[in-house]
């Protein structure tokens, strides 16, 4: 099922790349989104299976379409063997801004696994500690910020001083940006994609080690399914922004908000499938580039049974009757 469902998603999350990277630079992050959301939900239609969306645009009367709790994918009557229950994570455009501005980094994303397999969470904000293979399970979130660094450092053979950590730059961050330039480690601040940056912790070449602080709590469980996929690892703790909030996820069994969730808190499924496509283009992936008659996508798509990661290069023809000249 994993190795079916890994080719289908990364279909998904091309039509949403496509779609959305024709408002690169237009200043239409609400337009870039929609043609995202939109792409994203047709695509889906047309795979036979039943897909529910456990991580989305927002609750019901919030989102038109891709809430929490709406039915994906197309049933057909030959029964469950042939409409699997597939629980989905989607973040149908990261870094909404980052398109609007023609800025790097923003890519379509999506996580699916069997019934179960991904945690239900309130749309708030997690705390988050993020590092690949080298250094997972070195850190805990509950220590300090310096004592993590110390501990990343001395697990890829480096001094703090030769370490990267990724920081989304906002208030909230200021004193942890202040403690991190204290214990002397790099910080790349960012204005959005912290959940690009957390794969990038496990992907060689990159020279991203580490992210650290406050950010979104869907982004947190589509990251955790990634990093189980390639090694790597994820604390986070709850942080609510208003009384309603935590009410919500109190609701949802999430009302204790100094439990640390590890990655197989967040993505606890058995067939773990991950993709994403660039829209615009980033250090991770390339962005969408469109030639006379077509386009091309640039994916990463990876499963945590087949234990596969794959860097996927399609070129998409509009206009088949009159193929264009593509540069492979």
């Amino acid at each position: 099922m994993e190795q079916l469902l890994a080719l289908e998603m990364v279909r998904v999350t091309e039509a949403a790349a496509l779609a959305s990277a024709r408002f690169m630079g237009r200043g239409e992050k609400d337009e870039a989104d929609r043609a995202a959301v939109e792409a994203m939900r047709a695509t889906m239609d047309e795979i036979e299976f039943a897909g529910t969306i456990v991580i989305g645009e927002g609750e019901r009367d919030e989102a038109p379409m891709l809430w929490i709790g709406e039915p994906v994918g197309r049933r057909t009557p030959k029964g469950v063997e042939d409409n699997p229950e597939i629980d989905i994570a989607v973040d149908p455009l990261e870094g909404t801004n980052l398109v609007a501005h023609g800025q790097a980094g923003a890519i379509t994303v999506l996580a699916a696994s069997e019934k179960g397999g991904l945690i239900h969470a309130p749309d708030t904000y997690l705390e988050k500690l993020c590092v690949g293979p080298g250094a997972a399970g070195t850190v805990d979130i509950r220590d300090s910020p310096t004592e993590n660094l110390k501990r990343i450092a001395s697990a890829l053979g480096r001094n703090v001083a030769d370490i990267t950590i990724v920081i989304l730059e906002r208030p909230r961050h200021e004193a942890l940006i202040a403690e991190v330039r204290a214990a002397g480690a790099r910080i790349q601040l960012i204005s959005d994609g912290d959940l690009s940056a957390a794969i990038s912790t496990a992907v060689s070449g990159t020279g991203v080690h580490a992210v650290m602080g406050i950010g979104g709590a869907p982004e947190g469980v589509i990251t955790a399914a990634a990093l189980r996929c390639l090694g790597g690892e994820i604390q986070a703790r709850f942080r609510y922004r208003s009384d309603e909030e935590r009410e919500r996820g109190a609701g949802m069994g999430h009302g204790d908000e100094d439990r640390v969730y590890r990655t197989e808190d967040l993505a606890p499924g058995e067939n773990l499938v991950f993709s994403a496509t660039g829209v615009t283009a980033g250090d991770l992936l390339e962005g969408v580039r469109f030639f006379g008659g077509g386009a091309r996508t640039h994916s990463l798509v990876m499963g945590y049974q087949t234990k596969q990661v794959r860097f996927v290069d399609t070129v998409h023809m509009f206009n088949r009757d009159r193929p264009p000249s593509v540069r492979l």
